[in-house]
C-alpha cells in the first residue's frame, strides 16, 4: 500500500473515531453543541483580553490605566516583588538561588534511578545551603524570617513539613494499630486532636498562645513555629491515609512475613508498607497537593507567602492595582506545583506492583 494512502485511510478513521465520540450519541451530540457554543462566545472576548489588547511590557504605570486588555507590564515590574515578598532587593539573587536549587533536586528526586540512601543526603545539604542562603551569616548579610517571602516560603515550608510530616505520619499509623493500649491511646489522642482543628485555629497557637506560655528566651522563630504547625497537621492526615493503606493489606501478608522470620520492623519495611503506601497513593497526593496550597495560611504568623506578597505588591499607589492578572499569575504558580506533584502521583501509580 503506497504511504499517501495509508495515511489518508488513517486520518479518516481518526475523524471517525472523533466523530462518533462527539456524536456517537444524542446525549453527546448535544453537550458537543452546547460546550462549541460557549467557547465561540466566551473564547474571543477571553483571547482579546489577555493578549491582543494586554499591556505586555510597558514600564509606564499610565499604559495599564488607559488600556482595556490585561496589565501584564505590572507583573513584569513587580516580578521581584511577587516572587521574593519584602527581601532586600539588593540580596534577591539569594531566594532566586534557593528556589531553582529546590526545583531542580526536587526534579531530580522524581527519578527511580535517584531512590537511594544518598538522595537523603542531598536534600539535608540542600536544605541547609537553602537556610544558610536565605537567613545570611558566615559571609552573608543576615536577613531575619520577617523579611521572607514569596515562592521561597511556599516551598521551603511545603518542602520540609511533608519530608518531616510523611515519616512521622507512617509511625503515627502504625502506633494506632499497635496493640500496645498506651501507643495506641496516644497516637489516637494526638491525631483526632488534630484532625478536630482547622490549621487556622493551630497557627494561632503557635503564634499568639506560644509567646504566652514561653519566654523570649525560649521561643522559636515564627518560621519555626508555622513549620512545625504545618508538620503536625500535615503528619496527622498523612497518619490517616497511610492506616487506611494498612487496613487494605490482607493478614496473608503478615503471616507470609513471620514465617519468613522478619521482626516487625523489617516486615513493615519490606513487606507491609510499600503495598500499603502505593494502594495510598491517590490520597497521599491529594493531602500533599492541599498542603501546597495550604502554605499560604503562613499569613497569621506574619510570613509573606505568595499570596500575600501579590496583595503587597497592590499596595503600590503608583499602579492602577490589577489584581485579576496578579492572581492569575500567583494561581499559574500553583497550579504548576500542584499539577506536576499529580502527575508524579500518576507515574508512581503506572510503575506496577512489582516496583514498589
Amino acid at each position: 500500500m503506497p504511504a499517501e494512502t495509508f495515511q489518508r485511510r488513517y486520518r479518516f478513521a481518526s475523524l471517525q473515531r472523533l466523530a462518533k465520540l462527539l456524536f456517537g450519541t444524542p446525549l453527546n451530540a448535544v453537550l458537543t453543541l452546547i460546550f462549541s457554543a460557549l467557547l465561540i462566545v466566551t473564547l474571543p472576548p477571553v483571547v482579546r483580553w489577555l493578549v491582543i489588547d494586554a499591556v505586555l511590557f510597558d514600564p509606564d504605570p499610565n499604559a495599564c490605566r488607559e488600556a482595556v486588555g490585561a496589565c501584564w507590564s505590572f507583573i513584569y515590574a513587580k516580578s521581584g516583588q511577587l516572587l521574593f515578598g519584602i527581601y532586600p532587593i539588593t540580596e534577591r539573587w539569594r531566594p532566586g538561588i534557593v528556589c531553582l536549587l529546590i526545583l531542580v533536586l526536587l526534579g531530580w528526586s522524581v527519578r527511580p534511578a535517584s531512590w537511594t540512601a544518598r538522595l537523603l543526603a542531598l536534600w539535608l545539604a540542600t536544605l541547609a545551603l537553602v537556610f544558610w542562603l536565605m537567613g545570611g551569616g558566615f559571609g552573608l548579610t543576615e536577613v531575619p524570617t520577617s523579611s521572607w517571602g514569596g515562592l521561597p516560603v511556599t516551598l521551603i515550608l511545603t518542602v520540609v513539613a511533608i519530608g518531616i510530616a510523611f515519616p512521622v505520619g507512617i509511625l503515627l499509623a502504625l502506633a494506632r494499630r499497635s496493640t500496645m493500649p498506651a501507643v495506641r491511646i496516644g497516637a489516637v489522642v494526638l491525631i483526632e486532636a488534630v484532625r478536630g482543628l482547622p490549621l487556622l485555629s493551630i497557627l494561632f497557637v503557635a503564634s499568639i498562645m506560644m509567646p504566652l506560655f514561653l519566654p523570649e528566651a525560649l521561643l522559636p522563630d515564627k518560621f519555626v513555629r508555622a513549620l512545625v504547625a504545618l508538620t503536625i497537621f500535615a503528619a496527622a492526615y498523612l497518619a490517616e491515609v497511610i492506616r487506611g493503606g494498612l487496613q487494605a493489606i490482607s493478614k496473608g501478608q503478615y503471616e507470609a512475613a513471620a514465617a519468613l522470620g522478619l521482626p516487625f520492623w523489617r516486615t513493615q519495611y519490606l513487606v507491609i508498607l510499600p503495598q500499603a503506601i502505593r494502594v495510598v497513593i491517590p490520597a497521599l497526593a491529594n493531602t500533599v497537593i492541599v498542603m501546597i496550597k495550604n502554605t499560604s495560611l503562613v499569613l497569621v504568623v506574619g510570613l509573606f507567602d505568595l499570596i500575600s506578597s501579590g496583595k503587597a505588591a497592590l499596595a503600590d499607589p503608583e499602579w492602577p492595582s490589577p489584581a485579576a492578572e496578579t492572581f492569575l499569575f500567583i494561581g499559574a504558580i500553583f497550579f504548576a506545583l500542584s499539577f506536576s506533584f499529580a502527575r508524579f502521583a500518576d507515574f508512581l501509580e503506572r510503575r506496577g506492583p512489582a516496583s514498589h
